[in-house]
């Protein structure tokens, strides 16, 4: 849509843009025409605002003769028309000696410790996404419960345990799950649940095992059932108050807390943040764009953090007004992200 605006729509709609982000109030041609610099008259402005509000990247307040930002017009703003300022040497400062504090503790606390810093250095809802981890496999076990029922245990070598449910063919007994359960300790043991997976399931197409074919079908049947569990991760969320700064209405503080729910709930943020760890840098979804923030008047920017082997392995970043300073806020996530992957392994 970047391709359909002049250069005088581009500026006025940088313009307008650069006020709300300022004020949050509805902005007007006398004011933009004021503005250092600016050589055109207040009806040419308004002429330039009509066609931007055709194009629906403006609109006009029922209220108010002035216009403000549509979701679409801030996101053709922050992908086509926004400045990304350097990170100033004081942020620099702060987030390397944040980082500096938290080096060599847990992985939670380093995670914890990072939203809650973000959250105040943006004066945003701070959120860091870990994926949860794989921890080597020490045992698996089968239980019969009922002809065709089983149930599935899982022990980490950490001692965690996850139990599945899963069908079994009616034949099978006692005695096959147990052969089933020496199978899978004896070729998975320190493997972690997906290279695991792999290897049996490339072992069973071969036909490389010696296993008689109801065992083999316990076996494919347990692999099955733990491979399908939902991969979940781990979610710090600090700050949501922060959210509360720019409220000036009650169907502001209505989106705002229906914002919190889904927060609360988490499903749809991880999805969210789990897209924008496939993403190379930073990634923003602003309003409308998605349905966590439908309606919400808000902005998530986030980036992926990756290890030491360059591999991704989460995602960090903030939740705020949709008027952010996105300049500043930016560069500060994406360099947070890139110092937290220097001292995770």
């Amino acid at each position: 849509m970047i391709d359909e605006l002049n250069e005088r729509t581009r500026q006025i709609l940088r313009l307008v843009i650069d006020a709300y982000v300022e004020t949050g109030e509805p902005v007007g041609s006398k004011l933009i025409s004021q503005k250092p610099g600016i050589n055109l008259s207040p009806a040419t402005i308004r002429h330039a605002m009509v066609e931007l509000e055709e194009l629906g990247l403006l609109y006009s307040p029922h209220t108010s003769a002035g216009r403000l930002p549509t979701d679409t017009g801030m996101t053709v703003f922050v992908e086509g028309l926004l400045e990304v300022n350097d990170l100033p040497a004081a942020d620099r400062q702060k987030i390397e000696q944040e980082i500096q504090d938290v080096r060599g503790q847990a992985l939670p606390d380093i995670l914890e410790q990072t939203s809650s810093f973000l959250s105040g250095l943006s004066s945003c809802a701070g959120l860091v996404f870990a994926p949860k981890a794989e921890n080597p496999i020490r045992q698996v076990e089968f239980v019969l419960l009922a002809p065709g029922r089983a149930l599935a245990i899982l022990v980490s070598h950490l001692g965690g345990v996850e139990n599945r449910m899963m069908e079994v063919p009616l034949e099978v007994t006692a005695t096959s799950l147990q052969q089933a359960s020496n199978y899978l300790n004896a070729h998975i043991a320190h493997k972690t649940l997906p290279q695991a997976v792999e290897q049996i399931k490339m072992e069973l197409q071969s036909h490389r095992t010696q296993l008689d074919a109801l065992t083999a079908k316990v076996v494919a049947s347990g692999i099955a059932s733990f491979s399908s569990r939902e991969s979940g991760g781990h979610l710090f969320i600090r700050g949501q108050s922060n959210l509360l700064d720019d409220i000036t209405a009650l169907e502001d503080l209505e989106r705002i807390r229906s914002l919190f729910g889904a927060l609360e709930a988490k499903e749809t943020l991880l999805k969210l943040l789990q897209a924008a760890t496939l993403a190379d840098g930073v990634k923003i979804f602003i309003g409308a764009e998605n349905k966590l923030f439908s309606h919400s008047g808000c902005t998530m920017i986030v980036a992926p953090y990756k290890n030491q082997e360059a591999k991704v392995i989460g995602a960090i970043g903030v939740i705020g007004p949709t008027r952010l300073n996105y300049g500043r806020i930016i560069p500060v996530v994406n360099y947070t992200s890139q110092m937290i992957g220097k001292i995770i392994g």
